[in-house]
């Protein structure tokens, strides 16, 4: 419900409050630091945890053909250190229980940004935590049972279906689209099926946010993670978690493919290709999310690993992982 910005003012890097307030939008200043260097971080981290925050409050959910809301428990997590914990373990939804997560992600990071800054710095950012999830609780109690909201000035508007955030807030896992991509995931399975599902996409969300600016990223709709790293020759890799219900695999797998083209010239040029899988290694486990980590790490480092590891024959392992081929496409 409320959106972070930085401005130079007098030689220092100002960090703004930008909300719907009693009369309009209102800018308010949070506090200022030596230098932009050190407000950006402290920036992107209050944003992604208002949006992140804000938008499940906001919408409704819409799985089996009828209007519920979602919880409202991530929002201790803002003011209270002791209920982080529980952003990890709940498994109300797909959707949900990723947002929380990401939230969990977003309060780490800004932890991690605040480590640079002077005590007083700390103290008003965690005053603002407090005050933006007092008002939106105030707001939600005001929508929900009609509870009088206090009249402060300026105090922060919250409505339901249009919150204050940017666009999906900032973030493709919280527009509609991926909402009703995990939505679909989720059709007809059972709660234990969708508490598996649920630890399984924190496996998945947890390995790839280690790793923001590798080419590809997770795939929400597929429970998987693409990763073509530049300089990988055409060659690809992407981890697959188990669909949730009977119609998936019941297995998590590792695939490495190749793009062929789909039009290639006499000169080598072509304008569209298609993937093909070269092997399949099938888990006889579920992964950690440091064991996806590690291997994402080694081809992050080595693109050219993913040729190499295209020739491995079924029945060895992936050299330097314990991954083991068990079917190759190219034999």
């Amino acid at each position: 419900m409320t959106i972070y910005s930085q401005h130079a003012n007098r030689g220092k890097a100002q960090i703004l409050a930008t909300y719907q307030g009693t009369g309009g939008v209102v800018s308010s200043t949070v506090t200022s630091l030596a230098t932009p260097a050190l407000a950006a971080p402290i920036v992107d981290a209050l944003s992604r945890i208002s949006a992140l925050a804000t938008v499940p409050v906001s919408v409704h959910d819409l799985r089996e053909h009828r209007v519920a809301s979602y919880p409202t428990r991530h929002l201790s997590a803002l003011i209270d250190r002791t209920a982080r914990a529980d952003l990890l373990s709940g498994a109300h939804s797909l959707w949900y229980e990723y947002a929380c997560l990401k939230l969990h992600q977003a309060l780490v990071d800004l932890d991690d940004a605040l480590l640079a800054v002077p005590e007083p710095i700390r103290i008003a950012i965690n005053a603002e935590l407090e005050t933006e999830a007092g008002e939106l609780c105030e707001g939600l109690a005001e929508y929900t049972d009609g509870t009088p909201a206090s009249e402060t000035e300026n105090r922060r508007h919250w409505d339901f279906g249009q919150p204050f955030v940017t666009y999906d807030g900032g973030m493709d896992m919280l527009s509609r689209d991926t909402r009703e991509e995990l939505d679909r995931l989720e059709e007809g399975i059972t709660p234990k099926e969708r508490e598996k599902a649920v630890a399984n996409l924190r496996v998945l969300v947890t390995a790839c946010s280690r790793f923001p600016d590798m080419l590809g990223g997770l795939e929400d709709a597929n429970l998987a993670i693409f990763a073509e790293p530049y300089d990988s020759d055409g060659n690809y890799l992407s981890v697959h978690a188990p669909k949730p219900g009977d119609g998936g695999a019941d297995s998590w797998d590792i695939e490495i493919g190749r793009w062929e083209p789909d039009d290639l010239d006499e000169e080598g040029e072509y304008s569209s290709a298609t993937g093909s899988t070269v092997l399949r290694c099938v888990l006889p486990t579920s992964p950690g999310a440091d064991e996806i980590a590690d291997l994402l790490n080694q081809v992050e480092k080595e693109p050219g690993l993913l040729a190499k590891w295209a020739e491995t024959r079924v029945g060895v392992a992936l050299a330097g992982t314990k991954f083991v081929v068990t079917r190759g496409y190219d034999d």
